[in-house]
């Protein structure tokens, strides 16, 4: 079935309108991502703007017709730029007015005299630019959930742009070879091309705000809210994967923690003060066991961590670094009433029979009892024997310090 240019043209509209259309409804479903998913359509509303010019460039006498589908098609492709810089919290308006500075430019002063050569050839430059710039972007924000949708509209995006660059910097060559009928099939390639990315690109950018949105709800089910770290649920979930997967043969060190006299803190200062405490105390922690911890708050003001590769040397250095740092930080209560906390740990070592989380954690808690009972602001270990904590299966030292 042969299908004509103007076919093509209409089919690539309608696909444009419709994703604009998609786009612009699930911003209301997306409220953090709504101004970036309203520029996405608004881009899309305006390539098929620029295509429906496109078609009836001929329309306008000499040069204008050509020139002003050219920009407004390339104003499309830079606000999809604009749209997802945006959701990396970037932008590119000086380049976007640069690049449309330069296209009017060009055909300012050579529209009338180059017009077929500027639209068969110049013309695909600044896509290629835009759609290549898009692709880099996509890929900036290598940490953040949806990666396999960010990797399908890097490409998607990426081939269009060397498509476009293929046109601009390929096809003149072809045209020489082949002779002019080569630009008829190009042109159709085009269109066809066209067809498949204003469907692939703004289901996959949709489908990535999908899963930022996703992944935003499984932080906020496994986050304490008051404090930030993880919440009871996600500590037995992670910290037993971590235990499972380290086994006998690398070490795993679990810290029981319990702030001092919490309840005095409440009773005396409020809830608000206790809630203060918390905080600090977790920004700490954090602070000090780095990212890879496994940190949670269990109850009210019992705290876990699992502290992988570790053993018992510097997993107490990190526990005794928390003691001393938070006995030294100072709240305040109503009134600006100055109020200090001390905080006590309990360590325990995985060792050669490569016990569950359950078993480490309550080693750790007899420790923590005993720290407690010594009157707290410290840190015991569970084997009472051994002062240093080191686990006791030599080759999980050897394993993790390697």
């Amino acid at each position: 079935m042969r299908v004509d240019l103007l076919t093509l043209y209409l089919l690539a509209i309608g696909t444009l309108l419709a994703s604009s259309g998609m786009t612009l409804w699930e911003h209301r479903s997306h409220p953090g991502r709504s101004r970036q998913l309203k520029i996405l359509a608004a881009g899309y509303a305006t390539l098929a703007l620029g295509c429906a010019a496109a078609a009836m460039r001929r329309d306008l006498p000499g040069a204008w017709g050509s020139a002003l589908s050219n920009l407004v098609i390339v104003g499309g492709y830079l606000l999809m730029l604009h749209g997802v810089a945006a959701l990396n919290g970037r932008q590119h308006r000086r380049a976007s007015i640069g690049i449309l500075v330069a296209l009017a430019t060009t055909w300012a002063l050579g529209g009338a005299r180059w017009l077929d050569l500027i639209w068969a050839y110049a013309s695909a430059v600044p896509i290629a630019i835009a759609c290549g710039m898009t692709s880099r972007e996509l890929l900036r924000n290598d940490g953040s959930a949806g990666q396999q949708s960010r990797r399908i509209a890097a490409i998607v995006s990426g081939g269009h742009a060397l498509f476009y660059a293929a046109r601009a910097f390929v096809l003149p060559w072809m045209v020489t070879w082949f002779g002019q009928g080569v630009l008829i099939v190009v042109g159709k390639i085009t269109m066809y091309e066209g067809v498949l990315y204003s469907v692939v690109l703004p289901m996959t950018l949709l489908r990535l705000v999908r899963d930022e949105a996703h992944g935003q709800l499984v932080r906020e089910s496994n986050t304490d809210y008051l404090t930030g770290v993880g919440n009871r649920r996600w500590f037995f979930e992670e910290g037993a994967r971590i235990v499972t997967e380290r086994g006998a043969s690398r070490c795993v060190a679990v810290l029981a923690i319990d702030l001092d006299q919490f309840k005095t803190i409440n009773d005396r200062y409020g809830h608000q003060a206790g809630d203060d405490v918390l905080k600090s105390f977790s920004a700490i922690a954090r602070n000090v066991l780095g990212p890879h911890a496994v940190l949670a708050r269990i109850g009210g003001e019992e705290f876990a961590a699992v502290l992988a590769d570790h053993d018992g040397i510097r997993a107490r250095t990190a526990g005794e670094s928390i003691v001393r740092r938070f006995a030294g930080v100072t709240a305040h209560g109503a009134d600006a009433v100055a109020i200090r906390a001390t905080v006590s740990i309990g360590l325990a070592v995985s060792d050669r029979d490569a016990p569950t989380l359950a078993l480490l954690l309550a080693s750790a808690d007899e420790a923590l009892y005993r720290a407690k009972s010594l009157g707290g602001n410290r840190l015991e270990c569970a084997s009472r024997e051994r002062g240093d904590c080191v686990a006791t299966h030599d080759a999980c030292v050897e394993e993790t310090h390697r």
